[in-house]
């Protein structure tokens, strides 16, 4: 578990030309933290603690102002810089080495019981305001630019921007 720490906040350092040192990260990247709390939430969860989850899971929230329902599934180094605003809906599925920033939402398109959420692979790095809905996936090492709404499948190692790619 110490080892995960320290890889976070390396990878904070890695992500983040603003970040100064470790102890900088540790105390005041609210983005980190989140993960960080995800991580309690989501052990929870898996634990049939379903409703201390959520208890905890909104705490995170009300402390860093970044959403991540304690079911979603997150692999290592993920990064949220800035963060404000960000919502990760429960059937979400985020790979490694994924970074992401404000106001981003992998959301549903509808209410039916199941897989709603985006699948983001590896490597991919969504923009601010970005919203990604619905049961689809960001291919591998997909780059999704501010302000983008996505709603269907996209290709590994694209590059998408508002004024190539509004999709609803």
């Amino acid at each position: 578990m110490i080892s995960r720490i320290f890889e976070d906040l390396d990878n904070a350092l890695t992500k983040d030309p603003a970040a100064r040192n470790r102890l900088e990260v540790l105390l005041a990247y609210p983005g980190v933290h989140a993960v960080w709390g995800f991580r309690v939430a989501h052990f929870l969860w898996r634990n049939n603690l379903k409703l201390i989850a959520r208890i905890f899971s909104s705490w995170v929230r009300t402390a860093t102002g970044i959403e991540i329902h304690p079911a979603a599934t997150i692999g290592r180094r993920f990064f949220i810089d800035h963060g404000m605003g960000v919502v990760i809906g429960a059937t979400a599925i985020i790979g490694d080495d994924v970074m992401m920033y404000h106001d981003v939402t992998l959301g549903a398109r509808s209410y039916v019981k199941g897989k709603r959420h985006p699948t983001i692979e590896n490597n991919v790095v969504i923009g601010a305001g970005a919203r990604v809905i619905g049961d689809i996936t960001i291919g591998h090492g997909a780059r999704i630019n501010a302000n983008v709404v996505i709603t269907r499948d996209i290709p590994a190692q694209s590059t998408l921007d508002s004024s190539e790619f509004f999709v609803i």
